[in-house]
């Protein structure tokens, strides 16, 4: 058996043979040229790929810096192959998912999931993502070479439901000073002027393509076709109430005899300190069902109250951010998810909603003229999607930026499904009280 494993013959046939499934899998073929290497390495040995290394080292042994060099590449090659093609570690860096999701919670990312997408940007720093260690936003990147969108064969699709990691859709215009804020909200609030003009608080304006956004993880409420709504908070899915799951949480308003709440009871319900706020005699809490029923058998507890936005009090920033569309984050829609192939009715009215998906996502060159509606040069009435889209959104409900404000998430951004917690710590404690034992290794539902 040792001499079949040491045969060279043997490790060709075998590296050669994971490494055609591969380029099967990639479905690139060109890369079949590979095996011409595969074979000079292990049969020929023509070329000395490994150039750091003595070809013919005395006593047959290489100087130990010369093996850390070769263990460290052979590190780095293996775990950006294993983090762009199979599972990649992810942070909660927000509180949008509390609390199924917490802040501290360190999560394995499935790329297989739904198949995972070759990079947009192949040439770039490995394991950082879109900015280089150190410094404050330097491109971690370089385009010289830019690829189409293309995802690989994955174990399935994205359902209803699923917590999803992808590209911020918003993302690909940035203010590198707050890095994760909606360039775009930024400028219906401030103005286009300020924002590019006052580097002191939004820092530079740059430009990210799609794999190099900031990345979100949310749960995937809608998948094409299907029509969403929400009603006095309530979310509606093809007219049938959303599963309600443990963790959502909504913001109430919790009102006391004039006494305060013990700290330490608020740790027992796992209120983090930054969602203690105080409020005339009372707080603001977001809160799960749990938490408020127990809340209520406080002794100085009077009330507890769910904060809801009333039906037509716009907010200009959620989406489409039209005033042919009155919502709210607690009063939403009704609106359609577009699904690729489908076709819509295209008019002034209700343009806003599929203006970004043309003109940006799916790369036309849309113009309004008076009331006539232009996709690359000729007057259009309707529109056929290109791609899948999702709709997003944080169990978190009234502290998550999610589709209510920034609208579709096309196919192209998505990264993966968020599969389980492998540590978790929290930022209100000291080591090792910070460290949830309890959360390490939980599966995300």
């Amino acid at each position: 058996m040792r001499n079949l494993l040491s045969n060279k013959w043997f490790k060709f046939i075998s590296v050669g043979l994971l490494y055609s499934l591969w380029v099967l899998w990639l479905g690139s073929y060109w890369w079949f040229i590979g095996l011409a290497v595969i074979f000079d390495i292990y049969i020929t040995e023509k070329v000395h790929w490994a150039f750091w290394k003595k070809k013919n080292p005395p006593n047959g042994k290489q100087t130990k810096f010369v093996e850390w060099v070769d263990a460290i590449i052979f590190a780095v090659i293996a775990a950006t192959f294993i983090r762009m093609f199979f599972i990649e570690a992810y942070t909660i860096p927000t509180s949008s998912m509390e609390k199924s999701l917490l802040v501290g919670d360190y999560l394995f990312v499935s790329k297989t999931a739904y198949g995972p997408k070759t990079p947009n940007t192949p040439l770039s720093f490995p394991f950082v993502h879109n900015k280089l260690p150190l410094t404050h936003h330097t491109k971690s990147y370089v385009e010289w070479i830019k690829r189409p969108y293309k995802r690989l064969n994955g174990f399935g699709d994205i359902k209803n439901n699923d917590v999803v990691v992808f590209h911020f859709p918003e993302g690909d215009t940035v203010a590198t000073n707050i890095p994760t804020a909606s360039y775009y909200q930024l400028i219906r609030e401030y103005g286009r002027e300020r924002v590019w003009s006052d580097t002191r608080n939004f820092g530079e304006i740059i430009a990210h393509p799609v794999d190099k956004c900031e990345n979100y993880i949310k749960r995937c409420v809608g998948i094409p076709g299907d029509e969403i709504k929400v009603v006095n908070s309530q979310l509606f899915v093809n007219g049938e109430p959303q599963k309600h799951y443990e963790g959502m949480q909504y913001d109430y308003v919790v009102k006391t005899n004039g006494t305060s709440i013990n700290s330490k009871r608020l740790d027992q319900l796992h209120i983090a300190n930054d969602d203690r706020t105080v409020s005339g005699t009372g707080y603001i809490f977001p809160l799960t069902e749990e938490n408020v029923n127990i809340l209520k058998e406080f002794n100085n507890i009077t009330s507890v109250t769910k904060i809801v936005e009333e039906p037509g009090d716009w907010d200009r920033n959620a989406f489409p951010s039209d005033e042919n569309y009155p919502w709210n984050r607690d009063n939403y829609g009704p609106l359609t998810i577009p699904a690729k192939g489908a076709t819509v009715s295209l008019t002034t009215d209700n343009l806003p909603l599929y203006q970004r998906i043309i003109d940006v996502y799916e790369n036309n060159d849309l113009e309004v003229n008076g009331g006539q509606i232009r996709i690359n040069g000729e007057a259009a009435d309707s529109y056929t999607f290109k791609m899948d889209y999702y709709w997003m959104m944080g169990d978190n409900r009234d502290n998550s930026a999610d589709s209510r404000f920034w609208g579709f998430v096309p196919e192209d951004h998505v990264v993966g499904k968020a599969k389980f917690i492998w540590l978790s710590l929290d930022k209100d404690k000291g080591f090792p009280k910070n460290i949830r034992i309890r959360r390490m290794f939980q599966t995300i539902k």
